[in-house]
């Protein structure tokens, strides 16, 4: 099954548009889990378990693992995802960004080391640097399109000298993603949450493209107005709302997976609301 239909089963399975992603930081787990790169597996299992039948996909961000020697950990963790919830992809949060040999050793690293569904990457140099992913069949590769941090505005936003109109960069980008920079139907865009105007002009720019969205929760971003930006029902592009923080750690104590799921609930049940008004 590809990365698309994955994404679709496990959207109506779970009857969510939730993402869950795992950004593990040990100084933030409660009392009886390990600091270390065990603790790191133990925690984010204890995630996985309590929410695998709430989300679309689970979005392990890798710095957060390798900063801790946990990159084993983190290959344990997805094989255990499969069996947890063999339903639910993958997306290895990578941000990776190179050419030529270089990145074809990123992608083996997410497909083959990790075995994760799809990855996010940055596209600032070129469809060379994008294409050695879309090699393997079925997987999914995110570009960052119009992303949630203040600074984006410093390259993304600015104007181009074009023969369309002089569109803005992240504009541009949605337009290559949609098009021919989409060799074999595999490709998706990064917008934030913190944009919802952004979401809705990328969205009328890559109309198919599935959309990842980050900063729902603790970077302020408005869940019913992201959905209603992206979601064109099952017509338009799968939208993958991501929250990481907000659910991670809304417990510093021992029922911290317990309430992980209840926030979970809560937000998909928001997005869910979204969705049917949208």
């Amino acid at each position: 099954m590809t990365f698309l239909a994955q994404l679709r089963a496990a959207t109506a399975r779970n009857q969510s548009l939730l993402c869950v992603g795992l950004d593990p930081e040990p100084s933030r787990f409660p009392a009886g889990i390990g600091r270390d790169a065990q603790g790191i597996y133990d925690f984010c299992e204890r995630i996985v378990e309590a929410t695998a039948d709430l989300v679309i996909a689970f979005k392990p961000q890798i710095a957060y693992f390798a900063a801790h020697r946990a990159e084993a950990q983190l290959e344990r963790l997805i094989l255990r995802m499969r069996e947890l919830a063999p339903q639910v992809p993958v997306i290895l949060d990578a941000k990776r960004g190179d050419i030529g040999s270089t990145a074809e050793q990123y992608a083996r690293e997410a497909f083959d080391r990790y075995g994760a569904d799809a990855v996010t990457l940055s596209p600032f140099m070129g469809l060379d640097s994008v294409e050695p992913y879309l090699r393997y069949p079925g997987k999914g590769a995110f570009l960052l399109c119009r992303t949630s941090n203040p600074g984006g505005d410093d390259l993304q936003s600015q104007r181009l000298a074009s023969v369309d109109g002089q569109p803005l960069l992240y504009e541009h980008l949605a337009r290559l993603a949609q098009g021919p920079w989409n060799l074999n139907g595999q490709l998706g865009l990064v917008v934030g949450a913190t944009y919802p105007q952004e979401i809705e002009r990328v969205r009328a720019l890559a109309p198919t493209l599935p959309l990842l969205i980050p900063g729902v929760g603790a970077q302020g971003g408005d869940a019913t107005a992201t959905v209603r930006a992206g979601w064109r029902g099952d017509a338009g592009g799968p939208v993958i709302v991501n929250s990481s923080r907000a659910i991670l750690y809304v417990s510093s104590g021992a029922d911290f997976a317990a309430a992980a799921r209840a926030a979970a609930q809560a937000a998909r049940a928001a997005l869910n609301a979204a969705r049917a008004s949208a």
